[in-house]
């Protein structure tokens, strides 16, 4: 798979890290996305292997930059692995009045995927996007989510990796008889930084987090939908499918969702 090319976001650490090296191992050529330039480039050093793009996936502008990036250093791209993500615990606007959370689980892909769309068609790419089974905690409402009226510290980041997963059968839907295909991936309860927090609550959380599966358990099931399993439109919680769950099965509040990114992605 030598001539192979796998991009992953969020890849200077924790389960992004892990999938890459996943997909080194693979023989594939992996683009390290990753928004701080030194982490990057020591993630890739200590991997022993891989390219790196500095892209930051927080407001429209960088995540356009981030694509017109890609798209020089990949001419084709046969993999593409959405894992950046972030559970901020306070509300936090950014330079598009748009909420974090908001922003990086659930906009950011989309609009990469807009942006990337005719290379992912000219070379059939393998689309997986790293969800998580919190969704079904989720609470989407377009008037309000997207700048963080409704902002929760713990149930915001249900509510965006909510509206991420709706696009799910969208995307599969606008792709299919393209060659491009789409599938999500829950890759259980990780030991990362995700979600951190200072002080003693962040104490107990790490403590707590010693418990949990490490990155590269986690990684499995997203390297296996990237290199073995070519379906499109379905949800994995680990290796087993499973059917979306309410409130994520509401098509009117999805083709809202939608519109409304797809709104976002095309304003200049």
């Amino acid at each position: 798979m030598g001539d192979m090319t796998a991009v992953v976001t969020g890849a200077n650490r924790g389960i992004g890290r892990a999938v890459a090296a996943g997909l080194l191992a693979t023989g594939h050529d992996v683009v390290l996305v990753a928004r701080d330039r030194a982490a990057g480039e020591r993630a890739v050093a200590e991997l022993g292997g891989g390219r790196l793009v500095v892209g930051d996936l927080s407001d429209l502008r960088a995540v356009r930059a981030t694509a017109g990036a890609l798209r020089e250093a990949c001419p084709r791209l046969d993999v593409l692995v959405h894992n950046a993500g972030v559970w901020p615990g306070r509300r936090v606007l950014n330079g598009d009045g748009l909420e974090q959370a908001f922003a990086t689980n659930h906009l950011a892909p989309f609009v990469l995927n807009l942006e990337l769309e005719p290379l992912l068609r000219a070379s059939g790419t393998r689309v997986v996007q790293v969800s998580a089974g919190l969704y079904v905690k989720g609470r989407a409402d377009p008037d309000r989510t997207p700048t963080g009226e409704d902002f929760h510290p713990m149930r915001t980041y249900a509510d965006t990796k909510l509206c991420n997963v709706m696009m799910l059968p969208l995307w599969a839907d606008r792709w299919r008889g393209t060659g491009v295909t789409i599938d999500a991936v829950h890759p259980g309860v990780v030991r990362t930084g995700l979600g951190d927090r200072a002080g003693v609550p962040g104490a107990l959380l790490r403590a707590v987090k010693l418990l949990w599966r490490p990155p590269a358990t986690g990684a499995r099931p997203i390297v296996r939908l990237a290199v073995e399993d070519r379906g499109t439109g379905r949800y994995f919680h680990l290796d087993e499918q499973t059917s979306l769950d309410p409130p994520a099965t509401d098509a009117a509040l999805a083709r809202r969702l939608w519109d409304q990114a797809l709104k976002y992605g095309s304003a200049t």
